[in-house]
């Protein structure tokens, strides 16, 4: 039946949805490549709370979220940005989502990473961000989950320069049990992380990151690039140390960076990876067969969906990664943490929709049409 979808320019065109879903199995662990994907949170829609309050979740649709990632081989990247922390998901919020999450994943036998940030700690000291730091990753320690290290914007805010960064992430290194994954998040996802590594020049903050890297080998399990640029990623990649993976983070350009060239590829620890789960699933054990092409050939027609949840304001893909779970009956609505769901504008919404749908990736194609319906008819489209 068709459905009549708003346009950027005030317009409705018509869309014919499709009737059919592409199935999707579980699948033996991947080979050739680490992946994880960075997963969302589900609110609590009946919770009495305001954008103001403390996150309340959902933990039953959240958890099980993460079981159908793991179901399909998938890593899941814990407490992360799609998670929405410092967008709603407090430290408290994020602590207890890391133990429960931590707990499912030794339970099925999956694999988890968990973001370590200083989000308790809004501003302060270099003392106060080393603690702040300190006391998250014990807590992902304590939980038995591999650290992610995430960049922070109490350091960003305090750092007087190169050195501060090279002190405070040596210090953390040091104290790390196990190696971590270093997470360089770009300005695009966080305005607030303007300038990390203590320059705005992004060579010079390249050689600081990697001066780190080079400090500690056998503490970097490897590293998270998120600046949406491909060649900068490919660069910095050739320049890592022996057995430190590149986890890229770049949803605008993953299927190549991920198949890699003739001196190296990716592995990926994705935003995008949340909608599309099981079919980069099925991508990634095609390559394991060796198979680049068809790697490519079911990767490459999912990146303008990516392009299109992560465009400006980059920060607020999470409202479309929501969407397309609710739309594929993960949860049973679209209400978000601190109200995000209001963040992108139907025309956004509806061209998230008709992308996804047009991928195949509803597992009821019916189901999400019926939603996407209710959803434009809350907006006063009842053609």
């Amino acid at each position: 039946m068709t459905l009549h979808l708003p346009s950027a320019d005030g317009t409705l065109r018509a869309y014919e949805p499709r009737t059919e879903p592409l199935v999707f199995a579980a699948g033996t662990p991947f080979t050739s490549r680490t992946v994880f994907s960075a997963a969302h949170v589900v609110a609590d829609p009946f919770a009495d709370v305001t954008p103001d309050s403390p996150a309340a979740v959902d933990w039953d649709a959240t958890l099980a979220f993460r079981r159908h990632l793991w179901s399909h081989g998938l890593g899941v990247a814990e407490a992360m940005d799609t998670a929405q922390r410092g967008m709603g998901l407090d430290w408290a919020g994020a602590a207890e989502l890391i133990r429960r999450s931590a707990a499912e994943a030794r339970a099925v036998g999956g694999r988890i990473a968990c973001g370590v940030g200083t989000d308790q700690l809004p501003a302060g000291s270099l003392a106060g961000i080393r603690a702040a730091y300190e006391e998250q990753l014990a807590v992902v320690e304590e939980a038995g989950a591999q650290a992610i290290v995430m960049a922070s914007r109490a350091l960003a805010a305090a750092a007087r320069g190169p050195e501060d960064y090279l002190e405070i992430y040596g210090h953390l290194l040091r104290q790390a049990a196990e190696p971590v994954i270093l997470h360089w998040l770009g300005p695009m996802f966080d305005p607030a992380l303007e300038g990390y590594w203590g320059s705005s020049d992004l060579d010079a903050a390249t050689g600081t990151f990697l001066e780190v890297i080079a400090a500690h080998p056998d503490k970097v399990d490897g590293v998270k690039i998120s600046l949406l640029d491909a060649g900068r990623e490919v660069e910095l990649r050739r320049r890592l140390p022996r057995g430190v993976r590149c986890y890229t983070g770049d949803d605008f350009h993953y299927p190549e960076l991920i198949a890699g060239d003739e001196q190296g590829f990716s592995h990926a620890l994705l935003g995008v990876f949340d909608p599309l789960g099981p079919l980069a699933a099925r991508a990634v054990r095609v390559l394991d067969t060796g198979d680049v092409r068809g790697f490519c050939a079911l990767l490459d027609p999912t990146v303008e969906l990516s392009r299109h949840l992560f465009q400006p304001p980059t920060r607020f893909y999470k409202t479309g990664v929501v969407l397309l779970a609710w739309l594929a009956g993960h949860q049973d609505h679209f209400a978000m943490v601190g109200g995000l769901q209001s963040a992108r504008s139907l025309p956004h919404l509806a061209r998230a929709y008709e992308l996804a749908d047009t991928l195949g990736l509803f597992p009821d194609p019916k189901l999400a049409e019926e939603r996407m319906r209710t959803l434009l008819s809350l907006y006063g489209v009842t053609r």
